[in-house]
């Protein structure tokens, strides 16, 4: 498969994504953004209308191993040691073709557990490249030498995706129970970025570092990171059991003023992930409908539509933060199950939505995080329980 072309079409969308974003939220340094990260971003957001929640129609997730050298307290996945059920190299090499296969799927995110500690990473990485695929591969930066990161860009690797939870090296290494992750993760990223890689950090907000925020935002602008992206955490994995695992409403909408005062002044692109009513947020505080504009650049929730996350074992789930399974490609072709299965069906119909999400004006540009409903309601076509959107005020 040749590698994919990127056509003035695609180009010209995303860029209009961030100008349309700048708009909103009154980013001044917005030219500075395009000049450094812009263009440099495309195999990144792999043709998607942006980066985050405002776009990702194409956003396949591979959760290589459950294996990883650190024990955060917040993991999802609770990872740790391998799963005896983890695919195998040839069993990778045939979901890499079967992923190759659905025609929009150009990048792909690898994740896990730790990526690195999967002792055929490279083999696995190397076949992807020659199918056609970049990477973005989300990690905790801990291992990446020099060496390191000049291997993954050999191997396809555009960008690292690197969990930072807070600036001050004590809440960090707290989370990530390591007391110099913070360090290694700061070396990690000046060594990506040295070998030409995207760095994008990830924050999760919860009551450990709720009060970071503004803090990790200005410490990722001073680490020349492209890109930002805040989740809120949802109460799965490990971090069902921490303090403060999901944000009141309260605090959520405070986080939504608080990213867009940051991102006036900073020259890294800020998102939120897991509260896709940022969007109609931005909307009602210009004063301005889910019109044309909005309709074409701001998704929402993209479990199942656009994202799909497939489980170390080879369970396929709309999400990381779903915990629904939509078949196994051991047992059908992945190809087949993004196109064919029920769960993805329902819920890129958004008249499926119940309960105050279902008739959301805002709903074909949110949809409400189906993560948080499926954790805190049970079924992943409810509402979300902590939308926020009826205490804004329109500008």
């Amino acid at each position: 498969m040749k590698p994919f072309f990127w056509p003035p079409t695609l180009v010209a969308r995303q860029l209009g994504s961030a100008l349309y974003y700048a708009h909103l939220t009154r980013w001044k340094r917005v030219h500075e953004w395009i000049i450094k990260s812009g263009f440099k971003t495309l195999p990144v957001a792999a043709g998607a209308y942006g980066m985050g929640c405002i776009g990702f129609p194409a956003h396949p997730v591979w959760e290589v191993t459950l294996a990883c050298n650190l024990r955060c307290i917040h993991c999802h996945a609770a990872s740790g040691k391998p799963a005896p059920d983890e695919l195998t190299t040839e069993e990778g090499y045939r979901l890499l073709e079967e992923i190759a296969r659905v025609e929009e799927f150009r990048m792909l995110v690898i994740t896990g557990g730790e990526p690195l500690v999967r002792k055929d990473i490279f083999d696995l990485l190397a076949y992807g490249k020659k199918l056609g695929f970049s990477f973005v591969m989300a990690t905790n930066a801990t291992l990446i030498t020099e060496e390191v990161a000049h291997r993954l860009k050999e191997h396809g690797v555009a960008g690292v995706a690197v969990s930072i939870d807070s600036y001050r090296s004590e809440i960090h290494n707290f989370i990530r129970r390591n007391p110099k992750a913070l360090e290694l993760a700061v070396r990690g990223i000046k060594n990506a970025r040295k070998a030409g890689i995207v760095v994008q950090v990830n924050f999760t907000a919860m009551g450990y570092n709720y009060d970071d925020l503004e803090g990790t935002i200005d410490f990722a602008d001073s680490l020349d990171a492209d890109i930002m992206l805040v989740y809120q955490l949802i109460p799965v994995g490990r971090g069902s059991k921490i303090r403060d695992a999901t944000l009141e409403r309260e605090k959520m909408l405070n986080l939504a003023e608080t990213l867009v005062r940051k991102q006036r002044d900073v020259k890294t692109i800020v998102e939120p992930v897991t509260m896709p009513q940022f969007w109609p947020y931005l909307l009602k505080k210009n004063g301005k409908e889910p019109g044309i504009p909005a309709r074409t650049f701001f998704h929402g929730c993209t479990a199942g539509r656009g994202l799909v996350y497939i489980k170390a074992n080879g369970d396929v789930w709309p999400c990381p933060f779903v915990a629904v399974n939509a078949g196994n490609v051991r047992e059908k072709p992945f190809d087949e199950i993004w196109r064919n299965s029920e769960v993805f069906r329902k819920l890129r119909n958004r008249d499926n939505l119940k309960g105050k999400c279902g008739t959301c004006k805002f709903r074909k540009i949110c949809g409400g995080c189906r993560g948080r409903a499926m954790a805190l309601t049970g079924d992943y076509l409810g509402e979300d329980p902590y939308c926020f959107l009826d205490m804004v005020e329109s500008g």
